[in-house]
């Protein structure tokens, strides 16, 4: 499960995995469900499409600017602001008797999300305009039904994987929302930070699920700004509730679960959608893994399902 946070919760998406198969010898591809949100389905597409790699992150960049030039190319491309109607019909109005998140709904926002999907393109080649033949989700919101939609399943309308991509990355007043076949979606992460219960979805209980959580941090950053914590208050509370049903529906699996620490955090907040803090926040993950994964409970659980007894041992 590869929750959403930003250009810097890809960054730590890209650090956990990396740090996980260096560990382990595990090809994340070979997981048989994954679950995307916003930049966690970015990440979603590259571990399908074979991608997961350094020069998805950085291109051919040779210097640290060069880098930074080339992700802002693709992460924001500048648009022109419209659709006050449509926000004051999906999210305004809606919201003034029940204030909520919903009141950011259909809102404006300076950038598209073309460059996301041309980066999808660019690094998956055809499978960007098809679906990964393993079981892939993709969480979205509808603005009209006000509901979550989990493409790439049966429930949810056939769309191309890049434009899936492009719709679970729309952050309200970031970005603006994605037309597909007639419907307005933006961010899965409306609907929840991880949308770890569509694992459910799966007609098998499975061994073990990993859930990413780059906006679950499980305590306060010291010094933090007084919004970053209302995030993970909010990411932390959705994934309990998930964790729940998993649990629940499936008492044998094992669940680990990687969140953000102290030093992660300095990085990626307080802007996740901050293009400057992008490679040094997939720096410092590779670092806060290396604990991270040693940590004698989660190695005993790693090493259990995903290497074999030579490495575990």
């Amino acid at each position: 499960m590869l929750g959403g946070g930003g250009i810097t919760g890809a960054s730590y998406h890209f650090g956990s995995l990396f740090a996980l198969r260096l560990a382990t010898g595990w090809n994340p591809d070979d997981a048989e469900v994954i679950v995307g949100t916003s930049c966690g389905a970015f990440v979603a597409a590259m571990i399908r499409g074979n991608s997961l790699n350094l020069e998805t992150l950085v291109g051919d960049a040779d210097t640290l600017a060069e880098a930074k030039g080339w992700l802002s190319g693709r992460v924001y491309r500048r648009g022109r602001p419209q659709g006050l109607v449509r926000w004051l019909r999906r999210g305004v109005l809606p919201g003034i008797t029940s204030p909520n998140l919903a009141l950011v709904l259909g809102s404006p926002g300076l950038y598209h999300t073309e460059g996301i999907a041309e980066w999808v393109v660019d690094s998956v080649g055809p499978l960007a305009d098809s679906w990964p033949s393993r079981p892939t989700v993709i969480a979205a919101y509808d603005l009209e039904a006000r509901q979550r939609v989990a493409f790439g399943t049966d429930a949810a309308p056939d769309v191309p994987l890049k434009s899936a991509v492009a719709a679970s990355s729309a952050v309200p007043f970031v970005y603006e929302p994605v037309r597909l076949d007639g419907r307005w979606y933006v961010d899965g992460g409306i609907a929840s930070g991880t949308n770890a219960d569509l694992v459910l979805a799966s007609p098998e209980p499975l061994d073990l699920v990993i859930v990413i959580a780059p906006l679950a941090a499980a305590d306060s950053r010291p010094g933090a700004r007084f919004y970053e914590d209302l995030f993970d208050r909010a990411g932390r509370t959705a994934l309990a509730a998930e964790l729940r049903k998993i649990r629940t529906a499936w008492p044998d699996t094992d669940v680990l679960v990687l969140r953000p620490d102290d030093r992660v955090l300095a990085r990626t907040r307080p802007n996740p959608m901050s293009i400057d803090a992008a490679i040094p926040s997939f720096l410092v993950t590779l670092r806060s893994m290396r604990d991270e994964l040693a940590r004698s409970a989660n190695w005993e659980l790693i090493a259990r399902h995903l290497v074999g007894d030579e490495v575990a041992a």
